[in-house]
C-alpha cells in the first residue's frame, strides 16, 4: 500500500472521513490541508525529502475566505503539482456529477480516479485507492457506465474552442476567420461543419442551439 498521501479538502468532515479511510488501509504517512497553496507547498517540499507524496486526494472546489490563494481550485492544484511531480497519482473526491467535467478530468488532467461524494463514498474511495495502487483507473460505481459512454466522442481542445465560440454568439460561418487569426487549424468551414455534425450526432441533438445547451449541462463548456 502507499506510504505517503496528501489530502486537500476544505471541509473538515470530509477531510476527517478521508483520513479514516487511509487509516483503515494502514497508510503510514497521511497529511492534510485545507488550502490549495498549502497542498502545493507540501508536495514541493516533499520532493526534497526521502519520501515524496505518492498520492494527492483533492476536491475540485474550495471556498474563498479571508486568506488569499494563488491556486484557487482543484484543477489548478492538480496541474501545478503534476508540473513538479509528474509521477504523483491523483484522486479527485468531489460532489461534481456532470459527466463532461469528469470525462475532461481524465482526458486533460490525466487523473487516476474520480470518487463522487455521495452515499457509500468511503467504500468507493477505498476501492479507488486500491485500484490506483495496482496502476488501474477508477470511477465511482454509479458513474462508470455514463462516463464510458461519453468516451464514444472525445471532446478535444479544438471541439471546446468551437463550442465556446458558438456559445459566445459567433456565427458558424465566421469561425474560420477567427481560427486563422489565432493560428488554429484546421480552420476551413467544411472541417468545422464536419466536427459540429459529429458532436450533434454523438449527443443526439438536432441543431447548434441544442448542442450548446447540452454541452453546458454536461459541463463541457
Amino acid at each position: 500500500m502507499f506510504s505517503k498521501v496528501l489530502i486537500a479538502e476544505d471541509h473538515e468532515s470530509s477531510n476527517f472521513s478521508v483520513q479514516k479511510v487511509l487509516e483503515n488501509l494502514f497508510v503510514q504517512n497521511v497529511d492534510y490541508v485545507y488550502y490549495c497553496d498549502d497542498a502545493f507547498s507540501k508536495v514541493k517540499k516533499s520532493l526534497e525529502s526521502v519520501l515524496a507524496y505518492e498520492v494527492l486526494i483533492t476536491d475540485l472546489s474550495f471556498e474563498e475566505d479571508h486568506r488569499k490563494q494563488l491556486i484557487k481550485d482543484g484543477r489548478d492544484l492538480i496541474k501545478s503539482c503534476r508540473n513538479i511531480h509528474p509521477d504523483l497519482k491523483v484522486i479527485v473526491f468531489s460532489a461534481e456529477h456532470r459527466l463532461g467535467v469528469i470525462d475532461l478530468l481524465f482526458n486533460e488532467l490525466n487523473i487516476n480516479a474520480f470518487v463522487r461524494k455521495a452515499r457509500s463514498d468511503s467504500k468507493e474511495l477505498k476501492k479507488a485507492i486500491e485500484a490506483i495502487y495496482h496502476n488501474e483507473t477508477y470511477v465511482s460505481h454509479d458513474l462508470k457506465l455514463p462516463v464510458k459512454s461519453m468516451n464514444t466522442l472525445e471532446f478535444s481542445n479544438f471541439d471546446i474552442i468551437l463550442l465556446k465560440l458558438l456559445s459566445d454568439g459567433v456565427l458558424q460561418k465566421n469561425i474560420p476567420k477567427i481560427l486563422r487569426e489565432r493560428e488554429i487549424y484546421p480552420s476551413s468551414l467544411s472541417s468545422i461543419e464536419k466536427r459540429m455534425n459529429a458532436m450533434k450526432l454523438a449527443l443526439t441533438v438536432k441543431n447548434n442551439e441544442q448542442l450548446i445547451a447540452c454541452c453546458k449541462d454536461l459541463g463541457i463548456i
